[in-house]
């Protein structure tokens, strides 16, 4: 009975809490009042953190959703290589009809670090060329690009990929 009560508890505290996160963007257009400009600025309570981890979790599992359905891809991930030199990005294609866009090479793609704004681009070889994808995607298959980081991003970091219209945020640098 006890364990019921508390896994009821949990699950009334989650679902508060994405109430109240769903709520933020209506309010984002009004002014903060002298409490609340405070509240905004201090630092995160571990309440607060343990909320913000929840809820990025939360997006995340809708955010590969929405990224196979709109971008058609998945399996997105960052990933620190050669000594932390390089960041790799890679994903698999499920549509390649949608993935047309990630392989257009008129799109610069970017790698943007969430918290610093530090922005990464590809590195161009000059016998190989941008370390990217080009031409048609296939269907079922991995691909990858690299970004030169000169260890600005490090692994637990989040970070932006951005490539012309799309957009992959908030993903974590392992």
């Amino acid at each position: 009975m006890v364990l019921l009560a508390s896994v009821w508890a949990g699950s009334f505290a989650v679902s508060s809490t994405v109430a109240q996160s769903s709520q933020a963007p209506a309010d984002q257009g009004k002014a903060l009042s002298a409490n609340q400009k405070v509240a905004a600025t201090s630092a995160p309570s571990s309440h607060n953190r343990l909320r913000q981890s929840m809820l990025a979790s939360m997006q995340s599992s809708g955010e590969r959703w929405t990224y196979g359905s709109t971008a058609g891809i998945d399996n997105l991930r960052v990933q620190e290589t050669a000594s932390g030199a390089l960041l790799r990005f890679s994903y698999r294609v499920l549509d390649a009809n949608k993935a047309k866009a990630l392989h257009n090479e008129r799109s610069k793609p970017f790698l943007i670090d969430e918290k610093t704004g530090a922005v990464l681009q590809i590195p161009d070889m000059p016998k190989v060329g941008e370390l990217r994808p080009k031409g048609t995607p296939v269907n079922g298959k991995e691909y990858w690009m690299v970004f030169s980081n000169k260890g600005f991003i490090k692994p637990g970091s989040r970070v932006d990929v951005v490539i012309g219209s799309f957009r992959a945020v908030g993903l974590q640098v392992y």
